[in-house]
Formats: structure tokens, sequence, C-alpha cells
């Protein structure tokens, strides 16, 4: 197989407006299951964190002197949840689970970090229409001639930090 060949059957990353998501959609029901079977080792119960990362906690500590980085206190859309568990997750098999398991996951974290409410279903028609709490605490990368505009890059900017407040 060609390099060509091999990247050109690569998926591309899920921009914030959900361009490109893929038909499917879970419960947060479905994705605690998920989460139990496929996650728990790795992220512990409810996503507090094991052996990798915690994923929930962590709302208004980014300023603070002991910041926790987790999806939602510190990740910009929920786009790019979907987007890194279908392409990284599980640890041991990326890229393994099914679009519904994916959207299922997500909809599971999103609901631990109390961004969606417990009976939530998330899908390609509203992935890209949650409100992450720091989806406004990223700076664009505004240099035109190193990188195109926001608008034209997978993840609208190219966010170094969060913003100073």
């Amino acid at each position: 197989m060609t390099l060509i060949a091999l990247v050109a059957g690569w998926d591309v990353s899920i921009p914030p407006d959900g361009t490109g998501l893929p038909a499917g959609s879970g419960t947060v029901a479905q994705g605690a299951q998920v989460f139990t079977a496929k996650c728990l080792a790795c992220h512990g119960p409810e996503g507090a964190g094991l052996v990798n990362d915690r994923l929930v906690g962590g709302q208004g500590t980014l300023t603070s002197a002991a910041p926790v980085k987790t999806i939602g206190s510190y990740w910009p859309y929920a786009t790019t949840l979907f987007d890194y568990i279908k392409r990284s997750m599980p640890f041991t098999a990326p890229d393994s689970l099914t679009s519904d398991q994916v959207y299922a996951v997500t909809a599971y974290i999103l609901a631990q970090a109390k961004i969606v409410p417990d009976d939530a279903v998330l899908g390609a028609d509203n992935l890209a229409k949650v409100r992450m709490p720091n989806r406004d605490g990223f700076v664009p990368d505004r240099r035109p001639e190193r990188f195109p505009a926001p608008a034209n890059t997978p993840h609208q900017s190219l966010a170094t930090a969060p913003a100073a407040k």
C-alpha cells in the first residue's frame, strides 16, 4: 500500500461545528455500560481517575494555583471529545468502538461532568450544540502566514492556553 493510499483512508478530524460526524447516537445509560466494560480500568469509577487521567471535576480551577485539567474544566468542544475517543480509546484497542458506543461514552462522561443531563441522548444531530464550560477559554492563533484562518482548521483555532482572567 502506498503512503497516499494509506492517508486517503484516514478519517478527518471532527471540527467544532460537527461537520463529518458519523451517523449514530447514544444515551448516558448506554455509555455507563460501555465505560464500565472499556474505560473503567484506566479512568476509574465515574471518570475520577485511576491509572490514567481524571476525566471529570476541576471546573473553576484553571486560574488557581493547582489547576485540574479535565474534559469538563479544560476541553472547549464536545466534538473534540468524540473525535479523541473514537480515534484513541480504549488505549488497548484504539478505534475499536462503534460510533454509537462513542456517542454513548461521550454522553456518559459529559453527564458525569454535569454538562449534560443524566437522560441525555447525543448524536450527530446535537453533539456540536453541547456548550462546554471552557469553550471561550482559548485564544485563537491569528498568524495567517503560519496557519489557515480559524474557520478552516479542524478545531477552529490553534489554541495554546486558557485565556487569562
